[in-house]
């Protein structure tokens, strides 16, 4: 039954039952495409929609993110480990001294962590923590490559062309070939803070788990700084995104540049046959990236491809199918990232890509947190830092789509 009112209910759901969760997910993907059906067919008969069936699938289409995005944040929280002896390690020295540090300035058997730029290093089950919900809040953390280094700059050579090679006979001389091209990329580590507080209370309280509740300070507001630089960073004291890249149409793609197919039309997609240009995208890339391949774009553009069909009928968006999965974009997993630019003019509003290999983030080992309770008083301060660089690894791994003429 064809509903065009607005009496569909906007749930964002506990996350706590998937099978409830999964069900009304489903409900509302349906009514999604049936409003958007209807959509397509008033503008098949008249040229037009009714304004009403366009506000209707808006709502659907918040529905649809605000349910995803409220079961993320579930998972999220329930996936969170306990830390600073609530896990069974009662025996850690140094944990319970840093713990000491934080709650009342005492740096007793502290100094084999001292860091050097100031402060002290933060045990070690805390950075993993914090490195771990900065992976489950940053969507592109969590399909690049990552390494840890413990200099400030890493470097790697790229082979950009083999040793020649060719087929001689059993006694033919072997003539000398010519050497493989290298290049080589380097990513400087650049600091990254965040300055969380509290109260002398709060520390005193002896049910705080500090080393928690400094992972869940800092790792939002990482997080966000991290996404955006890892998108479009200039490099300037941040890392560089791989937005800032050179970019060139496909045809004319070389090494250190980014590929791009144009949509043709001006901040949009074609006005007919929509879904070619991102085929032509998907092609673009090589197979041996294509298996690993993500799309990566934000909320508004998803919700623009939302509504593409394929020649059959079938929507190329579909939904995740498990707790933990993503939404699926022509087969392809697709990833959310609020950072990418919303569809405009030239814009580069759709990447596709092997991450992994195409996008390489380096972390400094260890993080450190200098305790300041002068500055903010009554608040106690504390400046928490960590080293992180990136940069694009493989310039072949990723293409772009820019909704442009060409």
């Amino acid at each position: 039954m064809d509903r065009t009112d607005d009496s569909f209910e906007i749930k964002a759901g506990t996350g706590d039952d998937d099978a409830a969760f999964f069900a009304e997910f489903a409900a509302t993907f349906e009514e999604y495409k049936r409003t958007n059906d209807q959509r397509l067919s008033e503008i098949e008969k008249r040229g037009k929609a009714d304004v009403l069936i366009g506000n209707k699938l808006d709502r659907l289409n918040a529905a649809l993110d605000g349910q995803k995005s409220a079961r993320d944040r579930a998972l999220a929280d329930k996936s969170r480990p306990m830390l600073d002896g609530k896990s069974g390690g009662q025996g850690d020295e140094y944990k319970d001294a840093f713990s000491a540090y934080v709650k009342r300035g005492e740096e007793k058997a502290l100094s084999i962590g001292s860091n050097a730029d100031g402060g002290y290093v933060v045990p070690a089950e805390t950075e993993t923590e914090i490195t771990r919900l900065l992976t489950s809040v940053s969507p592109i953390r969590a399909i690049a490559g990552v390494r840890q280094v413990s200099a400030a700059v890493y470097k790697r050579a790229i082979s950009l062309t083999g040793p020649a090679t060719g087929w001689v006979g059993e006694t033919a001389a072997r003539p000398t070939t010519n050497a493989q091209t290298l290049a080589e990329l380097a990513y400087p580590t650049m600091e990254l803070y965040a300055m969380p507080a509290a109260t002398s209370a709060f520390l005193d309280d002896a049910a705080v788990d500090v080393g928690q509740w400094i992972a869940d300070e800092v790792n939002t507001a990482f997080a966000a700084q991290e996404t955006t630089a890892f998108v479009s960073g200039d490099g300037v004291n941040k890392p560089k995104g791989f937005l800032a890249s050179t970019t060139v149409a496909e045809a004319g793609w070389s090494w250190g540049n980014l590929g791009y197919i144009a949509t043709g039309a001006a901040g949009a997609l074609p006005a007919s046959n929509a879904s070619d240009v991102l085929i032509d995208l998907v092609y673009a890339l090589k197979a041996g990236y294509r298996q690993n391949a993500n799309w990566v774009m934000n909320r508004k553009t998803q919700g623009a491809l939302r509504k593409l069909k394929d020649a059959d009928g079938n929507y190329l968006w579909q939904p995740a199918l498990t707790a933990d999965g993503k939404a699926r974009f022509m087969g392809f997993d697709l990833v959310e990232a609020e950072d990418m630019p919303n569809i405009a003019a030239n814009s580069l509003s759709v990447a596709f890509g092997d991450f992994k290999r195409g996008y390489l983030i380096v972390d400094r080992q260890g993080v450190s947190v200098l305790r300041d309770p002068f500055s903010s008083k009554p608040y106690v301060l504390f400046y928490t830092t960590k080293r992180v660089g990136g940069g694009v690894a493989d310039f072949d791994a990723i293409k772009l789509l820019k909704f442009a003429v060409s």
